[in-house]
């Protein structure tokens, strides 16, 4: 069978590319070997965030009587429930993925995807092997959760974050290795159910690709939540002993040391699936890791295209669903514009959240730019008052020769939401007096992104 376009993978990338190909007119097919919607839709983005709901209602009932609600006897949270709704939550979006296709008319082709020669892709479910033509191909795969060597992962004691998205019971402790967003979440998830909870990491800060003042705050918000934070900290070896506890062995500032508990989870990143696609068959050679790809996610073969985790761009769901709708208008002749990488923002679904878009302070003046920021707390915000959620702040940072935003860094209650306006002042070079003469609603959370304009604005007038 030939189409115009085969998607393999069928994640935030893969499925959006092939919606995107329908639409535009042209015959498009998609293979999956497991679930649709990818990781993010099963594994990921979603099935976390409906656990991390569940976490925060727990917590709302246990802080009920500071709003006048008062609930008779002590709030026990069931695991195993939670875990079920976050199950059928995934499970319902991957239907609406099927749907799509459906609605479509995207043929859906199960099993694995490899590329067997320039336009030609075999499907492998089970013994039976199917082969179909393509004038375009588009690898979007995705990852899966890394694994160090020197961690000795199980599946049971040493766990993944897929794993993690299934316990059937809490530990009493548990070892975070990496404190990125997977890592944070989720530290952020167990120590709110009650998990003596332990992160360890590499870099000297926590969530260290985050601005400083945004990593010491969340080192604030960890201790209050009483997690323990070894920043600065190498993982040398972890391991299941004898008696089933588990032991990693780290080395940081205090020397070396082993720490112990009932579990340990690895987020340590993430591992790009690129392996058995046939790559090698048509001569498309990794570097890194990663599929070289132009700013049309061209690979060096033409007719072959990557995107999403597969290519060398931030591994968000978000970022590879636009790297899709251009690859597929570059090979429709839309004219799309290349992806402003620098107007990407990246949100941590932590209690407080964390939000940031463009460049941190440091990175700004690294690049020569003479920075000059504006903050707002939110312990000043009447909204952050009335919903007991005073936690954070807003940093703007703008260049101080041309006005204009050039990164954005917020702490608190639903700056995940919020990050959309910094996000779209941004790319559309909004300056700091723009953002500080737009009226904003009250009372709202996002009237600090006004005030934050509204304090460099004056800053810039000096």
């Amino acid at each position: 069978m030939k189409y115009d376009i085969i998607v393999i993978g069928s994640g935030p990338g893969g499925y959006v590319a092939a919606v995107r190909a329908a639409q535009a007119g042209r015959r498009t097919a998609i293979v999956e070997r497991e679930s649709l919607g990818g990781v993010c839709l099963n594994w990921g983005c979603i099935p976390t965030k409906a656990l991390l709901k569940s976490a925060d209602i727990y917590r709302h009932t246990l802080e009920a009587a500071q709003f006048g609600v008062e609930i008779d006897g002590t709030p026990r949270f069931d695991m195993e429930k939670a875990v079920a709704r976050s199950r059928q939550v995934a499970e319902t979006m991957s239907k609406g993925v099927d749907f799509l296709m459906k609605k479509n008319g995207i043929d859906i082709l199960r099993g694995h995807g490899t590329i067997e020669a320039k336009g030609v892709v075999a499907v492998t479910d089970g013994d039976k092997t199917e082969r179909y033509e393509a004038d375009h191909i588009i690898l979007a795969t995705g990852s899966r959760p890394r694994i160090l060597p020197f961690i000795h992962g199980d599946g049971s004691k040493i766990i993944t974050s897929r794993e993690a998205l299934v316990l059937k019971q809490l530990p009493a402790s548990m070892v975070v290795i990496g404190s990125g967003a997977i890592g944070s979440e989720f530290a952020y998830l167990y120590a709110s159910l009650g998990v003596k909870v332990t992160v360890v990491e590499y870099q000297p800060t926590l969530m260290p690709l985050e601005d400083e003042e945004v990593s010491k705050t969340m080192e604030r918000a960890f201790r209050k939540l009483r997690i323990a934070t070894y920043t600065g900290t190498n993982v040398l070896e972890a391991r299941v002993n004898e008696s089933g506890l588990c032991e990693v062995d780290v080395e940081g500032k205090k020397g070396r040391e082993i720490l112990t508990a009932e579990m340990v989870l690895c987020a340590v990143g993430i591992k790009s699936n690129i392996e058995n696609l046939g790559l090698e068959t048509v001569g498309i050679a990794p570097e890194r890791d990663k599929i070289p790809v132009d700013e049309f996610y061209r690979t060096s073969v033409a007719g072959i295209y990557a995107i999403g985790d597969l290519v060398a761009s931030p591994a968000l769901a978000h970022v590879a669903s636009a790297e899709a709708i251009c690859c597929v208008d570059a090979i429709c002749s839309r004219s799309p514009k290349p992806l402003n990488y620098n107007a990407i923002p990246s949100c941590v679904y932590t209690s407080p959240e964390v939000a940031s878009v463009g460049l941190t302070e440091k990175q700004a003046a690294d690049k020569g730019i003479n920075p000059c920021v504006g903050r707002f707390q939110f312990a000043a915000s009447g909204k952050a008052a009335a919903s007991g959620s005073r936690d954070g702040f807003v940093k703007l940072i703008f260049d101080a020769d041309s006005g204009k935003l050039v990164g954005a860094h917020m702490v608190g209650m639903n700056v995940t939401e919020m990050i959309a306006e910094p996000t779209l002042g941004l790319q559309l070079g909004a300056t700091a007096e723009q953002i500080a003469t737009t009226v904003h609603s009250h009372p709202t959370m996002s009237e600090a992104v006004m005030e934050a304009a509204e304090e460099a604005r004056k800053a810039m007038q000096k």
